[in-house]
């Protein structure tokens, strides 16, 4: 059955904003797009859906989330980010089920489908992520973390990694074809303080003859560099401490990557923020891509990533709103925002980062960056139906003149009114279809007396 999704606004991304515009679906793809008359005349005995004054966009792609930690938001309020560290290891241990973490995701992939995310990488070390994604009608990659900072940890470290990939795969397959379409599973070797040289060698050549993508912490802060350059900083201290030997490299984290092999995988580096114009070229050279995390990284103190010089080398580079335990949310909208604002403030120039931009960063350049432009990021014929509607009736989107402005610089994601993924409508009419909402966040009012 085909149906026609009209609005003041259709933004398809990759083409200009159509007024008036429309476009027509059926089952799980798109099929056209253009003016509300034209289609109904090619398709008269579809359905029309009319949103009025409000804008048709693609679904949002946030490149890097950890759905578990979302119980933690506002819990981890730390100001250094090694005891931040420290305390999340500790409650999620010792205060933290199974269950909870996957109640946990299941919370995180409702804020994201009412936000308007419609695909997500998401950086796990539990089951839970994977099955609320399935459950959740969400499109994403599950990174599937690895840890081992001791190199006699490798081996073991080794096999439990590949253990919890085969129950991904039998999560999967139980699942069924949709759910296969819509999930992919690679591995995350968390970061250089926490996986040894062996064990990062290790990971890298697994990814590459399983074809496995991969995703790491990479360049995140001061203190990381400085266990790079000559095992110091508040990382070098706390290996130190645990009798962790680490012999220091003596260059950056990406040139570390390249020497172990790492780069070799075209990585997607999350955060990037102490990286310079030698490392980019490396970056470029070995086809890695970026997740940038603006808010997550200002939060902590840890800088700015030099955004428009990884744009310049080519490098794709997409969104991430981090956890909800370091951002405090999962509102993409609100990522681009900051992000666009806190580019101008460093470079002293209000035309870079603009709203066009920003709608492009957090859709089909979201997509490049987890190699998935051909299926989803844009309203074009043949793609995916991940659609999602703001209203631009609110008063603090009046009068909204432009409006990717409007989306942008005014908007937030609680103004989607509806989420699309592969033509299913997981939100409308102010509920998420997926899961049950309200028995969610009964169980995790539970959780937060623990915490």
């Amino acid at each position: 059955m085909t149906s026609i999704l009209t609005a003041r606004w259709l933004l398809p991304i990759t083409s200009p904003p159509i007024d008036g515009g429309a476009v027509a679906i059926e089952n799980e793809l798109i099929l056209e797009i253009g003016n509300l008359q034209e289609l109904q005349k090619r398709y008269p005995d579809a359905s029309v859906r009319d949103f009025g004054n409000c804008a048709i966009l693609p679904g949002l792609v946030n490149v890097h989330t950890h759905l578990e930690l979302t119980v933690f938001r506002g819990r981890l309020e730390e100001s250094h980010f090694q005891s931040w560290i420290r305390r999340l290891i500790t409650l999620k241990a010792e205060r933290l089920t199974t269950d909870d973490l996957m109640l946990s995701a299941r919370l995180g992939c409702i804020e994201s489908i009412r936000s308007g995310v419609t695909t997500l990488a998401d950086t796990s070390d539990s089951s839970g992520p994977i099955i609320a994604l399935i459950e959740s009608g969400l499109r994403g990659s599950i990174f599937q973390e690895v840890f081992g900072p001791d190199e006699l940890q490798a081996g073991s470290s080794l096999e439990g990694l590949k253990a919890r990939l085969d129950a991904h795969a039998e999560r999967l397959n139980s699942a069924g074809r949709e759910a296969q379409n819509r999930i992919t599973v690679g591995v995350s070797p968390h970061a250089p303080y926490s996986v040894s040289a062996k064990l990062y060698q290790a990971v890298a050549r697994l990814a590459l003859d399983q074809k496995l993508d991969v995703a790491i912490h990479a360049a995140e802060s001061a203190d990381e560099a400085a266990l790079l350059r000559d095992g110091g900083g508040a990382f070098g201290e706390s290996l130190h401490r645990r009798e962790i030997r680490f012999d220091p490299p003596g260059c950056s984290t990406i040139g570390y990557f390249d020497r172990l092999g790492v780069l070799d995988t075209s990585p997607l580096l999350i955060h990037c923020v102490t990286i310079d114009e030698s490392d980019i070229a490396l970056m470029a050279a070995k086809k890695a891509r970026v997740a940038h995390c603006p808010k997550s990284n200002a939060k902590f103190g840890h800088g700015v990533a030099p955004l428009n010089l990884l744009r310049q080398a080519g490098l794709p580079v997409g969104l991430g709103t981090d956890s909800a335990a370091s951002n405090n949310n999962l509102d993409l909208i609100e990522e681009a925002r900051f992000c666009s604002m806190i580019a101008r403030a460093e470079r002293k120039d209000a035309a870079v980062c603009s709203a066009d931009e920003m709608l492009r960063m957090m859709t089909i350049d979201g997509a490049r960056t987890l190699g998935i432009d051909h299926t989803i990021g844009s309203i074009e014929p043949g793609k995916q139906a991940d659609l999602i509607v703001v209203d631009l009736n609110n008063p603090h989107n009046l009068p909204s003149y432009d409006p990717a402005t409007a989306i942008i610089f005014s908007s937030s994601g609680r103004d989607v009114i509806m989420t699309m993924v592969a033509g299913r409508v997981l939100y409308s009419d102010g509920l998420v279809s997926s899961i049950d909402e309200k028995l969610v966040g009964e169980q995790i009012l539970e959780i937060q007396n623990r915490l």
